[in-house]
């Protein structure tokens, strides 16, 4: 299987190419569990199992796509049980507080990313770092990420990947040391969203939506308490499937504060359509435009609507919270970013702006390149229906001047 990969990895063998299924790894749970040397609780096997049944089911794997899940399972078996024998040997980590976490939510596409590293600029916030979702371990004061084995063997991963999927680093420029979405985090317990952006997994998405996201995002604070390694933070997390954790986040940080991002989504859900097939391109051998197209728009409607409805939740108070509108955010980033300061009573360092400009300096637009907008028709999708579906999300969050 390591010929096979290096063969791919090389472009001798393409990744849809038909080879013999000896030469395959199995996918089977038990036999995942077996080889990765852990021993992963029910709650987290049971959720692999689901994922796998799926997955095998409903996905029309490439040979890629099947080498690169096995490798994937491993990892995340093998990490997770890292994180737990460190909890289990130093009770210590635990009692370290997580304490205010910011957690940046909104549309996809609406800038969430870009404000989530310019945040993470500022030396006195802690993120989660694309390495440390891979290999994770704290992140040492006054890192450099240049002169990092793990770093530089995550750098090559992306540069490989982004081969096998052209247009991705166009959608979504990162780097190793970039901040990480936090469903690389809870994919650890085979609890995460991710998934369905690389696969076709409906019967597994239906199960993880009625089991909901709990357990997953108590071992997200095992893995940020891992992270901090006893010295606590503060932590500004992100992922636009937030808007779908809500429960559980409130349930594991009670006194977690929210940034809602906040676009026309008229303007986001091709590029979201688009990112997906993107995404499953390298994993799958069929995929259908029209069946992405139907399942980004309706799940972001019900997004749009679990908003409006969080705005009016009674256990969030109005200050734990701050509305944010992309135009805003890429035409006076700075500004956005004292507000945000402000709101929650941050001290914003000399420093810390300083390191944002410079950022802003190196990659304008969050490093995105400029482009003509991305066709709806693509995928099926109706702009005037659509823009129906999402009056009330509109009315309230992208009305002239902003939210």
């Amino acid at each position: 299987m390591n010929a096979l990969y290096q063969a791919l990895r090389l472009g001798f063998v393409a990744a849809d190419a038909v080879v013999p299924k000896s030469w395959l790894p199995g996918l089977e749970p038990d036999a995942l569990i077996a080889a990765s040397g852990s021993n992963p609780g029910p709650d987290a096997r049971e959720a692999l199992r689901r994922l796998m049944a799926s997955i095998m089911t409903e996905s029309d794997l490439s040979v890629f796509g099947r080498i690169s899940l096995h490798w994937d399972a491993l990892r995340l078996l093998r990490n997770a049980q890292t994180v737990e024998a460190a909890h289990r040997a130093s009770p210590a980590l635990a009692q370290a507080p997580v304490s205010q976490p910011l957690f940046i939510l909104g549309l996809p596409r609406s800038g969430t990313t870009f404000l989530h590293e310019l945040m993470a600029q500022d030396s006195e916030s802690l993120v989660p770092r694309n390495w440390q979702t891979i290999y994770p371990a704290p992140r040492p004061a006054n890192f450099n990420p240049l002169n990092d084995k793990r770093v530089q063997a995550v750098d090559r991963q992306l540069r490989i990947f982004a081969g096998l999927a052209p247009g991705f680093s166009d959608l979504h420029p990162i780097t190793a040391d970039s901040p990480q979405e936090c469903t690389e985090i809870t994919a650890h317990v085979f609890q995460s969203l991710r998934f369905d952006a690389t696969h076709r997994v409906p019967s597994y998405f239906a199960w993880l939506e009625a089991h909901g996201h709990l357990q997953a995002f108590r071992f997200h604070k095992q893995f940020l308490q891992f992270l901090q390694n006893g010295a606590p933070g503060r932590w500004v997390l992100k992922c636009p499937d937030h808007t779908f954790t809500l429960d559980a986040i409130l349930q594991v940080y009670p006194d977690a504060r929210f940034v809602i991002v906040h676009r026309d989504p008229i303007a986001v859900l091709a590029s979201v359509a688009r990112l997906t097939w993107v995404l499953r391109k390298p994993f799958l051998r069929k995929i259908d435009l029209a069946e992405i197209g139907a399942q980004v728009s309706e799940r972001w409607i019900q997004g749009a609507n679990l908003l409006l409805d969080f705005d009016q939740r009674a256990d969030v108070a109005p200050e734990r919270k701050i509305h944010v509108h992309y135009d805003e955010l890429a035409g006076a980033p700075l500004a956005v970013i004292a507000r945000i300061y402000a709101r929650f009573g941050m001290p914003l360092r000399a420093e810390a702006l300083a390191a944002m400009s410079r950022r802003i300096a190196a990659k304008p637009r969050g490093g995105y390149a400029r482009h003509a907008p991305y066709s709806l028709e693509n995928f099926k999708l109706s702009q005037s229906a659509l823009q129906q579906r999402f009056v009330p999300y509109v009315r309230q969050y992208c009305r002239a001047g902003g939210v």
